[in-house]
Parts: C-alpha cells; structure tokens; sequence
C-alpha cells in the first residue's frame, strides 16, 4: 500500500511518502524561514510560508517516489495536540493539500494530530511498533517549542492510540525556554542545535531545583536564572549547559512521578527537544524502558502521519 502524509507546523513543512511493500519511508522537509533575532512568526506568516514550499517538497518527492503518482490514501496533521479545541491555522495550509490530493486521487483521508504523528515516527524509528501489535500502554513525552507534554497512551485498533493526558509544562515549554536562553546568547532561532554544540563545551552539572505540582513542571523560572547568570558574566557554555541540564532534571522528575502515578514503566520520548543528546544521555540513564526518536524522526516531520494513514488502512501487520 501506498501512503502520503502531510504536516505543516508551527515552524516546519513537511511530507513523507511510505510503501508498506517495500518498507521504504521518504521525507521532505523544509523549516519556515525566521528573522536573525525573531524567537517565532506569526501564524498568518506561517501558512503564506507554507503555502509557498509545499509545492517543491512535493515536487521533491515525487522526483524520488512513485508513491505521489497514485497514492492509495492520505494523511495530514489537521492540529496541535490530540486534545479537544487543539487548534492553530498552520495546519490548514497542509488540510488543503490534502483534501485536494485525495479529491484529485479518489482516495481516503486520514486526519490526525501533530502530537499523534511525533509518537508515531518515534514509535518507527525507535523500533517500538510492536508496542502497538502488542497492546502495550505506555507513557510518551512530546517535549517541543509548544508543547511538553507526558500523556498515558493505549494502543487502539480504531484511533491507533488512545492519548490522555498525565502532566504538562505549567508555563514556558521546553523548546521556548531553550529557545529563549539561546536568543539570549546570540544564537540564531530555533537555537536547540546551536544551544547543545554551546553546551558541550562546559563539564557543568549545575541545573536548577525542580518542583513539580501534580506532576506538572515550571519552566519560567529557568529562564530567569539564565539571564542572572548572564548579567553576572557567566561564560555562555555554563549557561547553555545549566539550561539543558535543567531540562533534562525536569524531565526525568516528570517520568519519575507518571510512572509511579500510572504504573508504567515503558516511556517513549518525542519532540525536537529531545533529539537533544545531553538530555537523552540522562533520561536514558533512568530505571525505566526508554524508547527515543531518531533525530530526523525526532523533529516535526510527515513520517508519522504516513503512518497513521497506513495503520487506518490496516497495515498494522506490516511493521
């Protein structure tokens, strides 16, 4: 069977194409161009930018892919979160896309969350698909620059997962206070590449003290550690290194207390976030089955979503 999918973020285009015959999986993406020293865009400047790119990954797609050709059903993120009144208009630039190419095709659409695609391609990537063959619930965190996120996910032959939520940043997500420190010191946004290269040049383990309320963190205050720090003249990398180190203490405290609340000991880590390798070294270090992304897998992408279309056609055999 073959599968497009397609997802248009805050920040990034994307589209994949998936031949469950062949198990080959392709993606094309592009991030939305950003202003040196803006920390974002406007959504009217998200879905002009979008409208705009789509049409040469498509076009490099399908230079790579018959799957375009004659796809046999599609797949698009429609928004954020799987949560009730989930809602941003980027994604409408990728729905109209899609609605025309199934219209055109004569092929079903399948529309999902973005937060539905990050678990899956993480799923993918990680080798963990059997998790959903098996029925094995688990926890998920989807840790990017508009969500952090920890939900309980169950495995369902009808919506693939069931996802509920368990805790959530209170305040600032990961990605914004990642991208908020690096701004700060000069970094071209988003900054979490740049932040970590930063970071890896200082042996610091200073982090912040964590406190979380019913599971749920507060990130707004490392933020302002970070700018005393820097109105202190402390060097760039300690505080790169601080921030990232607070990010991953936050996170482990968060899969610590869900799993204790809901039993689970299987964790699946999604998000750019978290194609962050000084953070995964210390939440893999963890009692815990972890299970993380790839990076290209990692960062918002399609690949996902062409997954979803595939597992609403039945293909759950296939991987």
């Amino acid at each position: 069977m073959k599968l497009l999918g397609i997802d248009t973020s805050n920040y990034t285009t994307s589209v994949a194409a998936l031949d469950t015959e062949s198990g080959v999986l392709l993606q094309k993406k592009q991030l939305l161009p950003v202003e040196p020293g803006k920390g974002g865009l406007r959504q009217s400047d998200a879905v002009f930018h979008h409208v705009r790119q789509l049409p040469a990954l498509f076009e490099a797609l399908a230079a790579e892919s018959d799957v375009t050709a004659q796809p046999d059903a599609v797949g698009v993120s429609t928004a954020p979160r799987s949560a009730e009144g989930s809602y941003m208009p980027c994604f409408l630039s990728g729905l109209t896309a899609a609605r025309l190419l199934a219209a055109s095709h004569r092929v079903p659409l399948h529309g999902t969350s973005h937060q539905m695609g990050h678990l899956l391609a993480a799923l993918y990537s990680a080798g963990c698909m059997h998790w959903l063959r098996e029925k094995t619930a688990f926890l998920a965190f989807h840790v990017s620059g508009g969500t952090t996120d920890c939900v309980l996910c169950r495995p369902d032959e009808a919506a693939v997962l069931q996802i509920e939520p368990v805790a959530e940043s209170l305040d600032l997500k990961a990605g914004q206070a990642i991208d908020r420190v690096g701004l700060m010191l000069g970094l071209q946004f988003p900054c979490g590449p740049a932040l970590e290269r930063l970071a890896m040049q200082s042996d610091s383990k200073a982090a912040m003290r964590v406190t979380l309320r019913d599971g749920c963190c507060s990130l707004s205050g490392l933020q302002n550690q970070c700018q005393t720090m820097h109105a202190k003249g402390v060097p760039a990398a300690d505080i790169a290194r601080y921030a990232l180190n607070s990010v991953a203490a936050v996170l482990k405290a968060m899969t610590a207390d869900a799993a204790q609340r809901c039993g689970q000991h299987a964790v699946l880590y999604a998000g750019g976030v978290l194609s962050d390798r000084l953070i995964q070294e210390q939440l893999a270090a963890m009692p815990t089955e972890s299970a993380f992304a790839e990076p290209d897998f990692s960062c918002d992408n399609a690949a996902g979503v062409a997954l979803y279309a595939a597992l609403k056609e039945g293909q759950l055999c296939r991987f």
